[in-house]
């Protein structure tokens, strides 16, 4: 089993606590956290039936997860790798939405860009009345490619999904549980009870019929795009406007797109 650097796991009542802990990067998904991600969901925890499910949150009080390694992104230069990035982020992220348990994830602060991604890749979502959520990816000059393009689509229809990651902007909690991008909105002390309460109720029930739900569910989305993501996501991180929309952002300045 991998000893996780960005990850803390622990096991309550047979109930998997995982939690990005990146706080001074506001948990920020770097290639180190993604290995850990697909090592926890497709490896070390593949296989444990005796498990009722997965609580997923960030460590602190501001951020579930703020987005991706931005610093990390800028050294995606060609189509051809920025694809292989967007392939391997989903393909991280199919491990959670087709894991054997449910996942939910407690979204305790700004869930950005990967981070939308990654709470939209678990089965449920509870969000704390503080959180915010957005794919400000197109600030950037990039588009989302972890998945954010069609799960955005499933869980709040074309219209908003569109306005939402056209403009970049963020909603709060209270207008994401209204749009239906999350199950529950409440306050901080009474969110974590909620998604326990979830998980131990789901815990009564046959585990078998559980799996097979979650399969049978997850079917019905199958013939979402997720390769033409990658490639769009690809020939994005190829362009001049996201090397500029990208070194802005580390240096903290307004980018001054060509459209090139």
């Amino acid at each position: 089993m991998l000893k996780y650097e960005n990850l803390l796991v622990e096991e309550k009542e047979n109930i998997l606590h995982v939690t990005i802990n990146r706080p001074k990067a506001l948990n920020a998904l770097n290639q180190q956290t993604m290995s850990e991600l697909e090592q926890l969901f497709g490896k070390d925890y593949a296989d444990r039936k005796d498990i009722i499910g997965v609580l997923l949150t960030g460590s602190g009080d501001r951020a579930f997860v703020a987005g991706a390694d931005i610093k990390e992104f800028i050294g995606v230069a060609s189509e051809g790798s920025g694809k292989e990035m967007a392939t391997r982020g989903q393909d991280v992220f199919f491990l959670i939405e087709n894991f054997h348990r449910p996942v939910l994830a407690l979204v305790n602060g700004f869930a950005l860009g990967g981070g939308c991604e990654l709470a939209m890749a678990c089965h449920m979502r509870i969000a704390h009345e503080t959180a915010r959520f957005g794919q400000p990816e197109v600030n950037l000059g990039i588009i989302p490619g972890y998945g954010g393009t069609q799960r955005l689509n499933q869980l709040i229809g074309k219209g908003k999904a569109m306005e939402l990651t056209l403009t970049g902007n963020m909603i709060n909690a209270v207008e994401a549980h209204t749009l239906g991008l999350v199950n529950y909105c409440l306050p901080a002390g009474e969110a974590m009870a909620k998604a326990l309460e979830l998980l131990q109720t789901i815990g009564t029930k046959g585990p078998v019929a559980i799996e097979e739900s979650i399969r049978a569910i997850n079917a019905y989305y199958a013939s979402s795009d997720f390769v033409a993501e990658a490639e769009a996501f690809g020939r994005a991180s190829s362009t001049e406007d996201f090397m500029e929309g990208a070194s802005a952002f580390v240096e903290k300045r307004k980018a001054d797109f060509k459209g090139k």
